[in-house]
């Protein structure tokens, strides 16, 4: 990538091109370190979402927008996690204190829009967007869970939540170099909580990673492919290229009808 023609990237870009550059919309990856089965490495969720803010920014900027890419923030919540080996938890106030300094620098640098681009279950923004709307209330922010912009049942036989062939076909094509052999993997079963209110969906709660998976995984990882992961990763960065694109253009005025 050459970041002297590509300004969308600010880890790659320079001064000399980040000072003659307007910016309205900036994305914010944002992923987690984690352990993911014992074929993925625990930085899956952060490879996975900046593939697909670069990729999406790419294509957006040769639609004319300048879309800004902010680095990947490394840390998410992992409060159920805390008892796996190294795996980094942030608090939510943490992420709320981040986000604030963050859009305290977008804010005096005249960027209308901020959308945090999710890459970790575990993380939810929706109430620190609300607060954030208090301490910033000229500046949009929303939030995109991008591997939920497609449907996941389009590309995988049995696409799991964590670890599993989605997951794992998408670090087949972004980095194959650090998936293990997938005999190596273990077979993703999970437990689920027994009680009637969770079966059913209406009662909700973080999930004692080590009571529910052995091998920490959430999905049989068997039939994965780095083919099936690039054509999810192809219609996902596509569709979030679009929304950046329908971002810039549409001022914060004019967001209702």
């Amino acid at each position: 990538m050459n970041s002297l023609n590509q300004p969308f990237v600010l880890a790659e870009a320079n001064w000399k091109t980040v000072q003659s550059t307007e910016y309205k919309v900036a994305v914010l990856p944002w992923g987690a370190t984690e352990a993911h089965n014992y074929h993925l490495p625990y930085a899956t969720d952060n490879y996975q979402v900046d593939f697909v803010a670069r990729e999406a920014g790419q294509r957006a900027f040769d639609k004319g927008s300048n879309i800004l890419i902010l680095p990947c923030i490394p840390f998410g919540i992992n409060t159920g996690q805390m008892d796996v080996k190294f795996c980094m938890n942030l608090l939510p106030s943490t992420q709320l204190a981040i986000l604030k300094d963050v859009c305290e620098v977008l804010q005096r640098h005249k960027v209308e829009k901020l959308v945090i681009l999710n890459g970790h279950g575990g993380n939810d923004f929706k109430n620190i967007i609300r607060e954030l709307s208090i301490h910033f209330p000229q500046l949009f922010v929303c939030f995109v869970n991008w591997y939920r912009v497609t449907d996941w049942n389009l590309f995988f036989d049995e696409p799991g939540d964590h670890a599993g062939e989605m997951e794992t076909s998408a670090v087949m094509h972004i980095r194959p170099d650090l998936v293990r052999p997938l005999i190596e993997a273990g077979d993703g079963a999970a437990k689920k909580i027994k009680l009637s209110g969770f079966l059913e969906g209406w009662a909700i709660t973080q999930r004692n990673w080590t009571q529910v998976t052995k091998d920490t995984g959430v999905g049989n990882p068997k039939a994965s492919s780095a083919a099936k992961g690039q054509k999810f990763l192809d219609a996902c960065s596509q569709k979030l290229a679009d929304f950046f694109c329908e971002l810039d253009v549409t001022s914060t005025e004019s967001l209702y009808e």
